[in-house]
């Protein structure tokens, strides 16, 4: 897990991508961009990206970061430069010194991502978020991050004179302990539950000060921008999706991954990166770096569909891969690129199975806080139980359809509306296995 494998058929750079800044640095020239240093440390971290340059006009860095069309890589996917500067604005038209925040607490379970990515990259988001503090002109800075992610962040703020003012605080376990209000709550009251969005952490988070709370990887990118510039990070991609995200593949794949790709690349391409070469759907590697989660043994089963953006995403069936990962070309299927989450379902998995105990997982996350979460997502999860359990009831869909409706804009978060999202996503995906259901068959089992 630690060596990286080889960058496979790294494109010709452009001269303006190539052309060193100074120092003699060179921009990036591949999509393999995130995890180029050799090793952890601070001396190849600079090795390879030189010194993050002094921020001395605020207002350049938000202009070039809307430039870049940088959005969040938490899984909301807003526009960076929007909430850096609402939090800048805010803090002077109310006189109030702003808090930023660097959220790598990755609630989602099928996320490796952000663990990755600060075991392999630290100080580029160390980077990234002293950048934003400078920004917004804060002077609290805080990683709000998972156990093992504090223990290399830890390490990795040792190296440096800048950082010593940063406070490291471990998240707790959960689905819901990351979402943005929920981090504002923990490090108010030290309890991780998300809270109304009457108003806008923008306006008044942590103890009433504007506070922006942003993913470590969308402050990793954030800091590749202030040295190199919007152009050279929409160098790569497509229009609509700039730049590289960084991708956790999971499930019915060779070789279970992280795996750092081009914006707007189709979800074939990444499974095949994930394949040993005579496994491959399309018989193409993509470019990038990778970080292997752990080896599969035997040839994997062809693909039934592949959940996009996570247990708050989409299924998108398994004849429908060449879609791009772009917010615009998944929205169809109810997914989006989100934290960057690919699970692959093979042939021998029976979707509404699945499904049902992601929602079961899903109902038993609540905060507690709202009665539609603790009541409707488990009464939507056993519905949806039934039905993979091959009830012969003909009302069941409709009854999933009707309470994912009740849920949905009702929640004081995102819970309950991402997880109706994902259910409707399901009826939809395995339409032809839900009819089978509900006759008392299984189109994977018989």
């Amino acid at each position: 897990m630690d060596a990286l494998p080889p960058v496979h058929g790294a494109p010709g750079p452009s001269a303006e991508t190539t052309a060193p800044l100074a120092g003699g640095v060179v921009p990036p020239a591949t999509t393999a961009r995130l995890f180029l240093a050799a090793d952890p440390t601070f001396a190849a971290h600079r090795a390879v990206y030189g010194p993050m340059p002094s921020i001395e006009h605020p207002n350049a860095l938000v202009d070039e970061l809307r430039l870049s069309g940088l959005d969040g890589r938490g899984g909301a996917g807003f526009a960076v430069w929007r909430k850096v500067a609402a939090v800048r604005n805010s803090s002077a038209r109310r006189s109030k010194r702003p808090i930023v925040v660097a959220n790598g607490s990755e609630g989602e379970p099928l996320s490796r991502k952000d663990e990755t990515l600060m075991r392999r990259a630290p100080h580029l988001v160390i980077d990234g978020l002293l950048a934003c503090a400078a920004v917004v002109g804060a002077t609290d800075a805080t990683l709000y991050v998972s156990t093992e992610g504090a223990n290399v962040m830890r390490a990795a703020m040792a190296e440096r004179a800048d950082a010593a003012h940063v406070a490291v605080v471990v998240a707790p376990d959960g689905f819901v302990t990351g979402e943005a209000t929920a981090v504002a709550n923990a490090l108010e009251h030290g309890v991780s539950v998300p809270r109304d969005h009457v108003v806008h952490l923008s306006e008044s988070g942590v103890r009433g000060r504007p506070t922006l709370v942003q993913n470590v990887e969308t402050l990793a990118q954030l800091a590749l921008i202030a040295r190199f510039g919007a152009a050279w990070f929409r160098s790569i991609g497509t229009a609509d999706e700039p730049g590289t995200r960084v991708v956790t593949v999971s499930g019915a794949v060779d070789i279970p991954q992280v795996i750092e790709v081009a914006g707007g690349t189709p979800i074939r391409a990444i499974i095949d990166a994930c394949m040993r070469p005579d496994h491959t759907l399309a018989g193409s590697l993509i470019d990038g770096s990778a970080t292997p989660l752990s080896a599969t043994e035997g040839r994997p089963s062809p693909v039934r569909a592949v959940l996009v953006g996570g247990y708050h995403g989409g299924w998108v069936p398994g004849d429908r891969l060449s879609v791009p990962l772009s917010r615009a070309e998944l929205a169809p299927y109810g997914a989006q690129p989100g934290a960057g989450v690919l699970f692959v379902l093979g042939a021998t998995a029976c979707g509404l199975e699945t499904s049902a105990n992601i929602a079961a997982y899903l109902a038993g996350q609540s905060a507690g806080q709202c009665g539609v979460c603790v009541n409707g997502l488990p009464a939507m999860a056993d519905v949806l139980s039934r039905l993979a359990a091959r009830h012969r009831d003909a009302r069941l869909p409709a009854e999933i359809t009707r309470l994912a409706d009740l849920v949905t804009g009702r929640g004081s978060c995102s819970h309950p509306d991402g997880t109706a999202r994902f259910v409707l996503s399901s009826l939809t995906a395995f339409e032809t296995d839900v009819r089978a259901h509900l006759e008392g068959r299984c189109e994977v089992h018989g």
